[in-house]
């Protein structure tokens, strides 16, 4: 039987014995709360589903459709999005390499990619990494997408006469938002407008309780394309293994796509994706009711202890957007929260702009950890600059 409890189950013993990244960058004086990993035990079919292969000895080449097919039953379950395609779609070794492939596929070197910061640091990276050039359209004060924005950059990147890529990150990381369908049905009527490409990252989707869109189920969608994994959802980053799917109008656009990049999945990563989104739907329920009760934790604590910190988050993710500004730290607070406190967050300063004050919070964590963090945060605020 899957756990009942995920986010529960495991003490900080049990966690600091791990050897992936979050646990082992600092030292072992540091509570993390930054990369995006959950602290958890991965779902009781997954674990089953793998050792079985392992002691089958199937650890050869991947081979099949089966996970495309299996995020297809998912998305018509969860999302009621019906009609999805399973052969519009490849894969990818993770979903950045799939972004940038996508990308490529619809631009040149030096065309003009749209983003909205504050955003995932790598969306810079891969993108100027990908000879491409950013042009800002940057969220609202709320950590929403403010349209007026977004339709001056898209004016901006035009201005060239090059062809224009907006990179979408639905729901938003780190604001913790899901877009809705009125703001998503209006970038599309954007793109539309101005001839422009659309590529998101959707990898955050399966952990949004209620209410997420899918890009590619609004109408007017159909040029764009969609990146999504089961990594973050069944904390499965360590066996990669991700979905670039293509809108109806853009399936000659995936066609083009080099036969290579479908070689950076493992067959065990596809395998523990595919058995997630198939048999793993009640731990992933399991996860859901653990972070709502973690994001009102969260609220507590902040109101009890750090008042003058204010959080913009929506609950679309395990991670919180914490704007700091009022606590007279500085542009990176999270140089203090780590120096002084020992905790580690994200700065807010690699968001880009908008990120000055800020940190982010991941708090897919045991109940009682998140409050020894936000403990210590608060004793850095109390004994002043």
């Amino acid at each position: 039987m899957d756990l009942l409890h995920p986010l529960r189950d495991l003490d900080e013993a049990a966690l600091r014995a791990r050897t992936s990244l979050k646990w082992r960058e600092y030292p072992p004086d540091v509570l993390p709360l930054w990369v995006a990993e959950m602290d958890v035990v991965p779902a009781e079919a997954v674990v089953d589903a793998l050792g079985r292969a392992i002691a089958a000895g199937d650890t050869g080449y991947p081979y099949g459709n089966d996970y495309a097919e299996a995020f297809a039953d998912f998305a018509a379950q969860r999302w009621s999005w019906e009609g999805l395609d399973s052969t519009r779609s490849a894969y990818a070794a993770d979903v950045m390499t799939g972004l940038v492939e996508a990308i490529r596929l619809v631009s040149g070197p030096g065309d003009p990619v749209v983003l909205n910061p504050p955003v995932y640091p790598p969306f810079f990276g891969f993108t100027e990494h990908a000879g491409r050039s950013v042009v800002e359209a940057p969220l609202g004060p709320d950590g929403r997408l403010e349209l007026d924005a977004l339709e001056a950059a898209f004016v901006r990147a035009g201005a060239s006469g090059r062809p224009i890529t907006y990179l979408l990150c639905n729901p938003h990381n780190p604001t913790a938002v899901a877009h809705t369908l009125t703001e998503l049905s209006a970038v599309a009527a954007l793109a539309r407008t101005y001839r422009v490409r659309v590529v998101v990252d959707e990898i955050h989707g399966p952990l949004v309780a209620d209410g997420f869109v899918p890009y590619l189920s609004v109408p007017g969608t159909e040029d764009a394309f969609v990146v999504t994994s089961a990594s973050k959802a069944w904390n499965l980053a360590g066996a990669k293994a991700a979905l670039i799917i293509a809108g109806e109008a853009a399936a000659g656009d995936l066609a083009r796509l080099p036969e290579v990049v479908s070689h950076g999945p493992s067959r065990l990563g596809m395998l523990a994706h595919t058995v997630a989104l198939r048999e793993g739907v009640g731990w992933l329920d399991a996860v859901q009711a653990g972070l709502a009760d973690n994001r009102r934790l969260l609220a507590d604590l902040l109101a009890h202890h750090l008042p003058e910190m204010s959080c913009v988050h929506g609950g679309a993710t395990y991670l919180a957007w914490l704007d700091c500004r009022a606590l007279g730290l500085g542009d990176d607070p999270a140089a203090a929260f780590l120096e002084q406190g020992r905790v580690a967050l994200n700065s807010g300063l690699t968001f880009g702009t908008g990120g000055a004050g800020h940190v982010r919070l991941n708090y897919a964590t045991t109940p009682e950890i998140l409050t020894q963090a936000i403990t210590r945060m608060a004793a850095v605020v109390a004994a002043g600059p």
